[in-house]
């Protein structure tokens, strides 16, 4: 099986750094013209330069916050109207703070919900009627392992990626039609940025050493290590290919054997 994306364009969030920057740096190698999204515009001018460009493909960035919808949609819309068809969309935005559920503060929801899922509407509204026409359309999200079992200590995340898988499962039914598939992808415990806040987090909260929560993480984990952003892309790429084709509307964990149910 060779993937071979070329020709296909691709909006990939929080393409910086992480799962994000791994899956730019895929959809490119196997042939996609890569429009990457995050907030620092000072690093998405540096490594557009790490993305292949060995087919002929043309990259380039969109620096926004979504914090702010709004802005994120002019943005979107000016590169949309160039006109530009999009044929995948890869949503990534890196999660909420650590914290308890009740512990949270109203403000801290309605953040994690305009960052997740108002944003993620942005995007869809943005490239779907391009989708529709070319007959090829692929949203992937990328959320988390809480949508099929929460996690402790992860209150805001459980609740907003929970809210967001079940967006997608409803744009599966309604996008179907049209060629568009719409899946999730839910990484387990990942080596990037992100794991290691929540590290430093339980470690200062329970008075343990980075090294011991970090052994306690993998030892829940039955392949007892973390995964690489690498190994998330794979399960990215894929879903984006011609042979995921009839592939719609189902999370995929990526996560070590670690997720309890089924």
């Amino acid at each position: 099986m060779n993937i071979d994306l070329t020709g296909k364009n691709a909006i990939v969030c929080g393409a910086t750094k992480g799962i994000g920057n791994a899956t730019a740096k895929l959809m490119a190698s196997v042939g996609a013209n890569v429009t990457m999204i995050s907030r620092n515009e000072s690093i998405l001018s540096n490594i557009i330069r790490d993305l292949d460009t060995s087919k002929g493909q043309t990259h380039d960035y969109i620096a926004a916050d979504f914090s702010n919808p709004k802005d994120l949609q002019e943005k979107l819309e000016a590169k949309v109207n160039e006109p530009k068809v999009y044929h995948i969309l890869v949503n990534n935005t890196g999660g909420p703070p650590a914290g308890l559920a009740i512990d949270a503060e109203l403000h801290e929801y309605t953040a994690a919900f305009t960052n997740h899922l108002l944003c993620n509407q942005v995007l869809a509204k943005a490239v779907v009627d391009g989708m529709r026409a070319s007959g090829y359309g692929r949203i992937i999200n990328v959320i988390s392992t809480s949508v099929k079992a929460p996690l402790k200590g992860l209150g805001v995340s459980n609740t907003i990626r929970a809210a967001v898988g079940n967006w997608a499962k409803t744009l599966s039914f309604e996008l179907a039609p049209f060629g568009i598939t719409v899946n999730n992808v839910l990484p387990g415990a990942t080596a990037t940025d992100r794991l290691k806040q929540i590290i430093e987090t339980k470690a200062s909260k329970q008075n343990h050493s980075i090294a011991e929560v970090e052994k306690e993480m993998t030892n829940e984990i039955p392949m007892a290590r973390f995964a690489t952003p690498d190994e998330i892309a794979y399960a990215i790429v894929f879903l984006a290919s011609t042979y995921a084709a009839y592939i719609t509307g189902i999370n995929i964990p990526v996560d070590g054997g670690r997720t309890p149910n089924l």
